[in-house]
């Protein structure tokens, strides 16, 4: 468990030291397998992620949910400041390293909106809060979709607390190798 006395920055470093230590090669199929239990339906947009580096990596998953009829779109970054804006992936195409080294779509493949997000982050607990990565892209793209949230983790990231603050949109439930977890 990460420990939940720090500042946020402080948090931020231990919780990615300790992100390092939790990859296992079983960890895509174990979440991968969930998919059905996820509140997904035929036709349902998700908005997905594609992991860096030591990221809890929801490509089987996303295999999946397409398996089951859902339609993935990955977010591109458009301004600081700003939501993040999902995108469909045109087939034969790939997502481009775009800003802070995170592959995304290209800004003119077609635009969607999600009907439910999967999030990357770097710690929680077990109220639902998310530790981020600082930009506040996914807090304020929550709050303008108002889409259910489901954070993608390590069961290993889960914190005591995380400091919070009035803008920051808590997850409906976290999807680890353990199971889900629901918080609403």
């Amino acid at each position: 468990m990460v420990p939940s006395t720090f500042s946020k920055s402080e948090l931020r470093q231990a919780a990615r030291e300790r992100r390092r230590t939790l990859a296992h090669a079983g960890f895509a199929a174990e979440i991968a397998r969930r998919a059905e239990a996820l509140p997904i339906s035929k036709g349902m947009i998700v908005g997905a992620y594609h992991a860096l580096p030591e990221e809890a990596d929801p490509a089987a998953l996303l295999e999946g949910l397409v398996d089951l009829g859902c339609h993935i779109a990955f977010p591109r970054i458009t301004a600081k400041g700003r939501p993040l804006e999902f995108h469909r992936v045109p087939d034969g195409e790939v997502l481009a390293p775009g800003s802070y080294g995170i592959h995304e779509p290209l800004e003119h493949w077609p635009r969607v909106t999600p009907d439910l997000l999967l999030v990357p982050l770097l710690a929680f607990d077990a109220q639902g809060h998310r530790l981020g990565y600082g930009g506040g892209f996914y807090d304020r793209t929550l709050d303008k979709l108002n889409v259910p949230a489901i954070g993608i983790a390590y069961a290993g990231q889960e914190a005591a607390s995380i400091p919070h603050e009035a803008h920051d949109r808590t997850l409906d439930m976290v999807l680890t190798e353990q199971g889900i977890r629901r918080f609403r």
